[in-house]
């Protein structure tokens, strides 16, 4: 693998639209800045989903839930900068109550794993990533989509490099590096309620932190890779206000001024899974990271 000209590609793997522009998005258009591929490929059409921006509640939306969010992660995937695939599965919705009623049947959380495998190794056959960024066995939180899209990128990274598996899904490809994304962090939450009270500002976030399970492992205690883009959370910000249906512009998304989240957390966090490329502590730096360290010697060395 390599050669003068090659080019680094990304694939995130996510489970419904609106996911890419809330996990890693600001960390997708910086490597598309520096020339790398970037794809964002989405389990499902998040037909369950509700409407989250009171603006957009309203009838003729409800009624084509699918066609506005596919129309929305269309304008997300431009404001990145990368290409897009949907996997087509449906959206499971997050079962509310006690007892929880049933997933309905056919979603994407209760096919069989063999069906979303395929449809997975299908796609990163034919885009070939060098690295795989996905979720942790938690789902990020425990939605069934989440934990199903955790399994199954799981089953496309042991599958896809295996001539015996799916055989008619295209020619072997072996990714080299796969991430989970970490997002909220006890530490980064904590960071953002102090900064905007040390400013006189009012924090949204100190609901959250006061009903934290210290039971609940902190995903922050299991960052390897912290990757420096802040010059694009306004990119990623764009995308986000892109899925309209999803995202409140009066929320607490957008609580905290630009400039002081820079300022404070200026990296999107992962933790390196799965690597091919040698010995994790000689590749990876905790503070300045990059999700190709290890990857760029072998592909874009002849």
């Amino acid at each position: 693998m390599g050669g003068v000209g090659d080019q680094l590609r990304l694939m995130t793997v996510h489970a419904h639209p609106d996911d890419e522009s809330s996990k890693g998005a600001a960390t997708c258009a910086r490597y598309v800045s520096e020339g790398a591929e970037v794809m964002v490929v989405t389990c499902t059409g998040g037909e369950a989903g509700s409407i989250l921006n009171p603006a957009m509640d309203r009838p003729e939306v409800l009624a084509d839930m699918m066609g506005v969010r596919r129309a929305e992660m269309a304008r997300a995937a431009e404001i990145l900068g990368v290409e897009h695939r949907w996997l087509g599965f449906v959206d499971s919705g997050l079962p509310e109550g006690d007892p929880k009623p049933p997933l309905p049947e056919g979603c994407f959380a209760l096919e069989p794993l063999e069906v979303p495998t395929e449809a997975l190794v299908r796609v990163m056959r034919e885009f070939r990533p060098h690295v795989v960024v996905t979720y942790d066995e938690n789902g990020g939180y425990p939605h069934p989509d989440h934990i199903r899209c955790h399994e199954v990128s799981m089953a496309a990274w042991e599958a896809c490099g295996d001539p015996d598996r799916f055989p008619l899904a295209g020619e072997p490809w072996q990714p080299l590096k796969l991430y989970y994304s970490h997002g909220f962090s006890k530490a980064r939450v904590v960071a953002f309620h102090e900064a905007l009270l040390a400013a006189g500002l009012e924090s949204p976030w100190a609901e959250w932190i006061e009903r934290w399970d210290e039971t609940r492992t902190d995903p922050g205690t299991r960052v390897t890779t912290r990757v420096r883009c802040a010059e694009f959370f306004p990119v990623r910000d764009q995308a986000l206000l892109a899925h309209a249906t999803q995202i409140d512009p009066n929320g607490r998304w957008f609580s905290m001024p630009m400039e002081m989240q820079q300022r404070v957390w200026p990296t999107e966090d992962y933790e390196l899974a799965r690597s091919l490329v040698g010995d994790p502590a000689e590749t990876e730096s905790a503070e300045d990271g990059d999700l190709f360290a290890g990857v760029r010697e072998r592909v874009l060395t002849p």
